[in-house]
């Protein structure tokens, strides 16, 4: 694969989401922007890099070095975990049990990466439920937030 075909594949997943982003709607008007803005957003961002990499020439990928690819499933099932467990644990025990093996797929310690979980975890919660007033499932700390 070179960075043309790779290139090609990101323009062609920004038109898919510009499909299936462009008609997301609330039912009640609760933001300006409202829920297609993300998406239509990020689409963008990853329709110009794709057009980038198309432009930019067909220079060849290097193989992967031993164990990445195993890094990179543990960090893809780790996310797709975090997505089943985030309303039943809550945001900040899944975002601590998530941080630790992609903390580990990025070279740091169990300490490192469950105290940097930690720390986002609560980070994240105090900010988008006191600050941004977003309200995040606590799931089973339900008492104690």
């Amino acid at each position: 694969m070179n960075d043309r075909l790779l290139g090609a594949v990101a323009l062609l997943f920004a038109a898919v989401m510009v499909w299936q982003g462009y008609g997301l709607e609330a039912p009640f008007a609760y933001e300006p922007v409202g829920p297609r803005a993300f998406p239509m957003l990020l689409s963008l961002v990853i329709g110009l890099c794709g057009l980038w990499l198309v432009v930019k020439g067909g220079n060849p990928v290097e193989p992967a070095s031993p164990g990445v690819k195993g890094r990179i499933a543990a960090v893809a099932i780790s996310l797709a975990a975090y997505a089943f467990l985030f309303q039943w644990l809550g945001v900040v025990i899944a975002t601590f049990l998530m941080s630790l093996p992609v903390g580990r797929a990025f070279g740091g310690t169990w300490l490192k990466s469950g105290t940097a979980g930690l720390i986002l975890g609560i980070g994240v919660f105090l900010l988008f439920d006191k600050v941004l007033d977003v309200v995040l499932p606590t799931g089973v700390l339900g008492g104690l937030l």
